[in-house]
This record gives structure tokens, sequence and C-alpha cells, in this order.
């Protein structure tokens, strides 16, 4: 008796060659173009830029990484970047 085709809960296929957001485990986090993916949700992005947090003043805050897989169980959140804007952290503004 075959088991019933699961169906995917994520479409990536609309994102391919579109710049998304990804966050994983431990907080880090890049931004990049989708180029491949797998049932796994293993990624392959290009022009990637991981957004560095905790550098002092003055340090960059980016560095580009270019190509690069992304082991799909270390991932936490994927977002596009398009329709993405980032507001300022309220718990820490009232704690000053």
């Amino acid at each position: 008796m075959d088991k019933p085709k699961r169906e995917a809960i994520l479409d990536l296929a609309k994102y391919v060659n579109e710049r998304i957001r990804v966050k994983f485990t431990g907080g880090r986090e890049v931004t990049g173009v989708l180029k491949g993916y797998d049932q796994l949700l293993n990624l392959v992005l290009d022009e990637v830029q991981e957004n560095l947090q905790g550098l002092p003043e003055g340090q960059p805050t980016t560095r580009n990484l270019g190509l690069v897989v992304l082991r799909g169980p270390t991932i936490t959140l994927l977002s596009p970047v398009d329709g993405y804007e980032e507001i300022a952290n309220l718990t820490n503004s009232q704690h000053q």
C-alpha cells in the first residue's frame, strides 16, 4: 500500500532567483539569491552577505560570502527580502 504523497509546507520554487533572508540556530543571519534547494531544506544561495552582530561601533556590519550551501536542519527562519522592513528593538529602548 502506497502512502499518500506529502505536500511541502513551504513552496520555495516561487523564491528561486529572488533575494531571501535566512536565520540560523545560534543567531547567524544571511541574505542572498536562492539558486536551489532540496527536500531537506538545504539551500544554495549566491551573492550572500552575512549580517554581523555584536561588533564594536565603526566595524563593518556585513561581510560578503559569495556562493554558499546552507544546511536545512540549522535554519530557523526564511523570509523574502522584498517587503521586509526592520524595526527598532523596543525592549532595548525601554530599559535604557
